[in-house]
């Protein structure tokens, strides 16, 4: 009998230890009908009925995480194409400010590299 009565308490324990960590984590805003400093509480204080109210009145019932992939079930608000905001690239060779700042980013690059070139060349010389 005993062994039964340990096992049940090994089981509340580990209940109580999985709400109260499930407490400290969830956003302030994802939880229900308290304010999460009084879930902590309440789960800290009663365990066993603390645990079993914050389960089934203060736990977010979905679990929305940002990034992640959509087959991950992360649908987001927008469809793919349709979020505010998005980038939509063009062909490179279409924009001509954009190769013209290429070609301006590679001159630059080679007259730094020139520019390199002839300190070494002058401090190999000395």
């Amino acid at each position: 009998m005993p062994l039964i009565y340990g096992g049940f308490g090994l089981v509340l324990l580990a209940l109580w230890i999985f709400c109260l960590f499930d407490v400290l984590v969830t956003a302030e805003e994802d939880c229900r009908n308290l304010p999460k400093g009084l879930w902590i509480l309440i789960v800290l204080f009663l365990p066993e009925v603390g645990s079993i109210l914050w389960l089934l009145a203060g736990r977010p019932q979905t679990v929305t995480r940002p990034g992640g992939l959509p087959y991950k079930g992360n649908t987001g608000s927008f469809p793919e194409y349709d979020r505010p905001g998005r980038f939509v690239p063009s062909n490179p060779d279409d924009d001509e400010e954009f190769l013209r700042r290429c070609r301006e980013r590679a001159e630059e690059q080679r007259r730094a590299y020139r520019e390199q070139q002839r300190q070494t060349d002058k401090d190999q010389d000395q």
